[in-house]
């Protein structure tokens, strides 16, 4: 049972909302601002990289990536972000957290720009390069979920920390809402600056050679925000929880939070001491005592992180694909180049617009109140039904009357993956381990969702080929069809209401009550479970 607490923790559990809050919450948040938006602009500009280097003179149809270049360019940025939430992860409980934040900054800005600089003129040079630097772009964004969400956690109160962590995530909603907004303003102003006729009225003459610019400057815009945050990292001070129960400096942790908080609190060296050397605080993550203690939560938060991104970003990346399957955007070759980038960026703005967004807000508003279980098995149990009744009678959707009806059904599947699964993975990992692993836990469940996000990438791409061979896209064996690949991640999502029987619920209980660090804990932690009143033992 806890007994006691560090005056400078129970200070910060119980401090009432305030400016220190929400200005974390824009730091850290612009981060997964800039995050969201590196990761899916690629999906606005890949139909406009196949036209610019793969179309063929006399072709029917306009160029399209080859299955292994799309294959790349889709994948390589989230093989970069599984290793960058492993190391950063790791990194942020060995440095602090404060002094690698900055760091991951600095790899996603400088990333940013390289990759819309993509070197020479010629397919093979400047996919190279491109996949070469997203590579290192999807590094730096992976340690910005770890870190992210563990420094907000700990600065947090225990009364609303949901609800700040979820604010944190909701950034990423926005991230995808102005990526498309560039990508149509972008398109728009290059569409009537050089107007261009269809591919089918003059192949030539619908890309222009300005529309290499597009893209560029839509992938180099992601660097703008993370540029303009970056001095306000330098100058957050480390957390309490990290000072005081990782680096054992319980006056710095006192002068430090003194500051943020504008009230004196007292330095318990000999507390902090008595804490930190204790047998119960001190054993590693290859340890039975951390399997005993943490295993099955460590597996609930990267199972159902897996599941999630399969689903999660075969939609996002993908629904383009989705898109033009059912007519919602018009055959490439009724287009010119700028025009198909407005259309499929109008699309995508309008799904994140009605759904996406809102499915963040409405985890900021609900968590702290039905807590992150319910949340999280209310949201895959949507998705599954969604995603059926979407898959199932397909041949019905995709007829032109009922165009409509799917792509409302299809958004509901996106708000209720952001209204659960998608944040409360998020959240979780960073609030139930100890504050010495708490970051590299986050990471390795966050690296587990990553992997699944990359099966979803790649095999999408391929699953959802036409059954018919003559009527795959250019280059790709045929698939299963994408109403068979619905019902796929319709499955995937079901599971993941099954693994969310692991996931404790933290709601409404101090980081240390729930890893077990506090004072005369007797070493024997137990969870709070979800919607009652009995504990299970882990």
């Amino acid at each position: 049972m806890v007994k006691e607490q560090l005056e400078v923790l129970k200070a910060l559990d119980i401090a009432k909302t305030q400016l220190y809050h929400f200005t974390a919450i824009v730091i850290a948040g612009m981060g997964f601002f800039t995050d969201a938006y590196d990761l899916f602009c690629i999906s606005l500009v890949t139909k406009l990289l196949g036209r610019i280097y793969y179309t063929v003179p006399g072709s029917a149809k306009p160029g399209s990536l080859p299955p292994n270049v799309a294959a790349a360019v889709n994948g390589v940025a989230l093989v970069g972000t599984l290793a960058g939430q492993l190391f950063f992860g790791w990194l942020g409980d060995r440095m602090g957290r404060k002094r690698v934040y900055g760091l991951t900054l600095l790899i996603m800005v400088t990333c940013s720009v390289a990759s819309g600089l993509s070197l020479g003129n010629q397919p093979k040079a400047v996919m190279a390069t491109l996949c070469f630097f997203r590579f290192w772009l999807g590094f730096g964004i992976g340690g910005d979920y770890p870190l992210s969400a563990t420094i907000m956690s700990e600065y947090a109160n225990k009364k609303t920390r949901g609800a700040f962590i979820a604010a944190v995530f909701a950034m990423q909603g926005t991230g995808i809402l102005a990526g498309g907004i560039v990508a149509i303003i972008v398109s728009s102003i290059f569409d009537k600056q050089f107007p261009a006729p269809a591919y089918q009225v003059d192949a030539k003459a619908s890309l222009p050679v300005e529309a290499d610019y597009i893209w560029r400057i839509i992938v180099i815009f992601g660097a703008i925000p993370a540029a303009l945050t970056y001095y306000w990292r330098m100058k957050m001070p480390e957390t309490a929880r990290y000072t005081a129960l990782v680096e054992k400096n319980a006056e710095r942790a006192a002068a430090d939070m003194s500051k943020v908080l504008n009230k004196e609190i007292k330095a318990e060296t000999e507390m902090v001491e008595r804490m930190t050397t204790d047998e119960s605080n001190s054993f590693g993550l290859f340890s039975m005592k951390f399997l005993k203690r943490h295993g099955l939560p460590l597996l609930g938060t990267t199972s159902t992180w897996f599941l999630l991104d399969i689903a999660f970003y075969s939609q996002n990346l993908f629904q383009k694909d989705i898109f033009t399957a059912i007519g919602w955007i018009p055959p490439s070759q009724t287009m010119s180049a700028s025009e198909e980038v407005f259309k499929i960026a109008r699309a995508q703005t309008l799904i994140a617009l009605c759904s996406t967004v809102p499915g963040y807000w409405f985890t900021v508003a609900f968590i702290d109140i039905m807590g992150r279980w319910a949340i999280q098995m209310m949201g895959f149990f949507f998705m599954t039904v969604f995603m059926f009744a979407i898959a199932f009678p397909y041949n019905y959707w995709s007829k032109k009357e009922n165009r409509i009806g799917f792509v409302i059904m299809y958004a509901l599947t996106f708000f209720f993956a952001n209204f659960g699964p998608n944040s409360t993975t998020f959240i979780v990992p960073a609030e139930i381990f100890p504050a010495r692993l708490r970051s590299t836990c986050h990471g390795i469940s966050a690296a587990a969702g990553k992997a699944g996000a990359i099966i979803g990438a790649f095999g999408f791409l391929y699953a959802a080929q036409n059954q018919d061979p003559k009527k795959t896209d250019h280059g790709y064996p045929a698939g299963i069809g994408v109403k068979n690949s619905l019902i796929v991640l319709g499955v995937i999502n079901f599971i993941g209401m099954l693994f969310t029987f692991l996931v404790p619920e933290p709601n409404g209980k101090s980081l240390e009550e729930l890893s077990g660090e506090n004072d005369g804990d007797d070493g024997e932690k137990e969870y709070p479970q979800q919607g009652n009143n009995r504990s299970v033992p882990v």
